[in-house]
């Protein structure tokens, strides 16, 4: 029996595919216990008609994506911290102040996104911003000593 499943189905396969099972597992199992239909013409244009809707989805989401990418591609973002003489601050700068600077700057990052290491001195470092889609961008993050 063709069926189109509704949920993921171990050692079956993922939502929304459209497999071959044998009748009395789809009618005993699969249908009752609403994790699969029955593959009727209807019901596989309307899975094709949302396989093709998230594929616009995800592909206005990879523009986007990319969009923010390139404008973040080389930005400086500064922030200011408590240091010694020497240089050096007292305690490292947070992913959560990195953002708060880029949020001021207009863009919409989340802390996850930032790999900002264990900042520990006064000056310029270098950061990754990890996006979605596997999309990275390279800015600059300028410590400065905070004044008293």
């Amino acid at each position: 029996m063709r069926v189109i499943l509704l949920k993921d189905v171990k050692d079956i396969g993922k939502k929304g595919d459209i497999k071959d099972v044998a009748l009395g597992y789809a009618r005993n199992f699969l249908l009752p216990q609403n994790l699969a239909q029955e593959a009727t013409p209807d019901a596989v244009a309307k899975v094709a008609a949302e396989s093709v809707k998230k594929a616009k989805l995800a592909e206005q989401d990879l523009e986007e994506t990319e969009k923010l990418a390139a404008r973040l591609e080389g930005q400086i973002v500064e922030v200011s911290a408590k240091a010694n003489e020497q240089g050096s601050l007292y305690a490292a700068v947070p992913a959560t102040k990195i953002v708060s600077a880029l949020k001021a700057k207009g863009f919409d990052v989340r802390k996850e996104m930032i790999e900002v290491g264990h900042i520990k001195e006064i000056g310029e470092h270098e950061l990754l911003v990890s996006l979605s889609h596997g999309l990275e961008a390279r800015l600059t993050l300028v410590v400065n000593e905070e004044s008293a």
